[in-house]
């Protein structure tokens, strides 16, 4: 999930300024206004003055940090500038800037096409303000006062508000979680359905290994199956739980089936849209006041139709002291579970071991789950059939010395188990290692035309050294 900090942040913003510029945006531009670019500087830079005079002024460290934070020159005469403008009226926080305006109508009249955040020009100014904001707040020479959280919430809440009026709310992955869109067209007819669902449970049952996840899953199917036709008969149904705790190591599939059972849901009828949304702790909580339910709610929206699927769950409430905001995560996924009961499957992951905690962290947690999955390590043979059909599918081949010794490799790792030890993981990143070298080892030959057999076919020495 890509995380970007606020330089990276404020260069992608000044990037899409040049974008929006240029799409003949309305005003934007227009003779005896400030270019795009300037007009973003300056509102970031009042947004910030803003929220240091939260308790009365602007000194010179807040206003050090306000340049610090937006890239701007310090001097004693840019910091005298700052603290002049202190004491914003009452009326800065009720006004969405300027230059966010220009960027939700580049959005809304689809004016921006053919780059790479066309439809998201808004989002990334927002997420400028956000995490300038952030910034701020975590960085103060003092903690941040009550009243500067409380305009910090208000002002992005503003912000959130004017985007959403405009139907441009589209967040994207560097709020910490990912989205998989379903592949499917919405007008597909039943028999087009049925045949896509038998080609999903194929591909689950082709899956190597997880014999026991298989079974599992294909009893919550048959489940699901009869009591539809149950329905249809107009027989009474059980209510099926579908909310599940999947149990394992790292690399154990747990990502993947997830995926798959989104898309077997949504034939099913079960699910309307099918999306996946994978998401950690990283984005769910937030370490502002108010900030956690937010968040966690603006999540779940993206996963309503679809599965949630929160990775490494334990870490929400695991080790955690007061002033920690993972209980008011849970607190607001256990809501969403009951508000969106046949609209939403949430399935949450980790550590077998942790995760028995997690569910014992709070009452109403193990009440929601009645499907408990675990994902067990793979074997040596497991492991192996899995990094010769990465092999294949990366279009490299193994001489037999190559097989022979990356079988030692993996044998070794399974039977010695490291403290890093990550399964299908750890041989995705032995390929990965040993493509490196190989390519060392093809240049070094500085042969011109190294032919399709050398540039394809791995060898035993292409393997050696792996970590």
């Amino acid at each position: 999930m890509e995380k970007l900090d606020l330089k990276a942040l404020i260069a992608r913003a000044h990037d899409a300024c040049a974008s929006v510029a240029s799409a003949n945006v309305a005003g934007c531009g227009a003779p005896g206004k400030k270019p795009l670019r300037d007009q973003l500087d300056d509102d970031l830079l009042l947004f910030g003055i803003y929220l240091a005079d939260a308790d009365e002024g602007v000194d010179d460290d807040e206003a050090a940090l306000i340049c610090t934070c937006l890239g701007r020159t310090e001097t004693a005469e840019v910091r005298r500038e700052i603290c002049d403008h202190a004491k914003l009226s009452d009326a800065f926080a009720a006004r969405v800037p300027e230059s966010l305006k220009y960027f939700v109508l580049a959005d809304a009249g689809k004016k921006v096409a053919g780059h790479a955040d066309s439809g998201r020009m808004a989002m990334i100014c927002y997420d400028a303000f956000e995490v300038f904001g952030q910034t701020m707040l975590a960085s103060r020479r003092r903690d941040a006062s009550d009243a500067a959280v409380a305009r910090f919430t208000s002002y992005v809440g503003m912000l959130e508000k004017f985007i959403r009026e405009y139907a441009c709310w589209r967040p994207v992955s560097q709020k910490g979680y990912a989205v998989v869109e379903p592949a499917a067209a919405d007008d597909e007819t039943e028999e087009q359905k049925q045949a896509k669902l038998e080609e999903l449970l194929g591909e689950l049952n082709a899956l190597v290994g997880l014999e026991a996840v298989k079974r599992q899953v294909a009893s919550l199917v048959n489940l699901v199956r009869v009591q539809k036709m149950r329905e249809a008969l107009g027989m009474a149904a059980a209510d099926v739980s579908k909310h599940m705790v999947f149990l394992g190591n790292p690399g154990t599939g747990k990502t993947t089936v997830a995926r798959m059972l989104a898309q077997i849901y949504k034939y099913l009828g079960v699910l309307r849209t099918g999306q996946l949304v994978e998401v950690d702790r990283s984005g769910l909580v937030c370490g502002y006041i108010g900030q956690t339910a937010t968040r966690t709610a603006e999540v779940v929206d993206q996963a309503l139709g679809g599965v949630l699927f929160v990775d490494e769950a334990y870490a929400l409430t695991v080790g955690k002291g007061d002033g920690d905001f993972g209980q008011e995560a849970v607190d607001t996924l256990l809501k969403a579970m009951e508000d969106h009961r046949d609209d939403l499957v949430v399935i949450v992951a980790g550590y077998t071991d942790l995760m028995e905690q997690f569910l014992s962290s709070n009452p109403g947690l193990r009440s929601r789950f009645s499907n408990f999955i675990t994902f067990e390590d793979y074997t040596a043979d497991e492991l192996m059939r899995i990094f010769e059909q990465n092999v294949a599918k990366r279009e490299y081949v193994l001489s037999a010395a190559a097989r022979d010794r990356a079988r030692e490799l993996i044998e070794s790792r399974v039977a010695h188990k490291p403290e890093n030890f990550a399964n299908a993981r750890d041989v995705r990143n032995l390929l990965e290692h040993a493509i490196a070298n190989h390519a060392t080892r093809v240049i070094a030959l500085g042969r011109k035309n190294p032919g399709k057999k050398l540039l394809s076919t791995l060898e035993p020495e292409d393997l050696e050294d792996w970590q």
